[in-house]
């Protein structure tokens, strides 16, 4: 696990555009294509607008295939909706291609749209094993990431697979992708700033070991894996290292 601290928000999210673009490059030289899942949120959106202007130009976007690591059960016309905010401000002012976009089938409602998302990602990795080239992760301030709740039954889950929940905190349904499944990626990005996440960010990284409390723990380094946090100095504030 690398832990990347930067003075300000902005030059964290300059940083991990550029991480960014050198795994697309990467993948694109070895795979001929870029696998990304998406985070959702409010944080994206200050990256995304990076990509669609300073970095539009420093890869190529027609091979990337866009997923997401978790969803609310919102129709995607939803103000809510983690495909719609992508779509506004990320792929529409990219052009990219509706081929390359993997969202949560949400009018099947949570449980089948689990189902349909895991078959998917089956047929397009070609077998049970997905391994995704880049996942962005966020945290809550509660210590969640993706829809990876404290207090979830999923966070027992031990397959590579996206599932529904009912999450009580929020009231509503979410679909998400497993730990097992984030944890198979080659690249691992939590992206993470303000002072508001100091204490998670604490929690998760110099913390005993407590998934149910603090379920962004889940997410660990795989020998062939890359996990990396990219803080501004206000998150990273309350680490013993920084």
């Amino acid at each position: 696990m690398k832990i990347n601290v930067f003075k300000t928000a902005d030059e964290a999210l300059e940083n991990i555009a550029d991480f960014f673009i050198k795994c697309g490059n990467e993948a694109i030289a070895k795979r001929d294509r870029f696998t990304v899942a998406l985070s959702g949120g409010n944080s994206p959106k200050k990256l995304h607008a990076l990509l669609v202007s300073s970095y539009k130009d420093k890869i190529d976007w027609n091979k990337i295939w866009f997923f997401f690591g978790d969803e609310r059960d919102v129709p995607q016309t939803d103000e809510r909706s983690n495909y719609l905010m992508a779509k506004n401000t990320l792929l529409d002012p990219l052009g990219i291609d509706p081929a390359h976009v993997f969202p949560v089938e949400t009018a099947l409602g949570a449980e089948l749209a689990a189902e349909k998302y895991t078959s998917n990602l089956i047929d397009f990795f070609d077998g049970e094993n997905a391994c995704f080239d880049f996942i962005l992760l966020g945290l809550g301030d509660n210590s969640h990431t993706a829809s990876l709740f404290p207090h979830t039954s999923v966070l027992h889950d031990d397959t590579a697979t996206v599932q529904a929940l009912y999450i009580d905190e929020v009231k509503m349904n979410r679909i998400t992708f497993t730990a097992p499944l984030i944890n198979n990626a080659h690249h691992i990005v939590f992206m993470v700033y303000g002072e508001g996440k100091a204490e998670a960010v604490k929690h998760i990284i110099e913390d005993d070991k407590d998934i149910e409390e603090y379920p962004a723990q889940l997410i660990v380094e795989k020998p062939d894996g890359d996990l990396q946090w990219f803080l501004d100095e206000s998150a990273a504030s309350k680490l013993s290292s920084h």
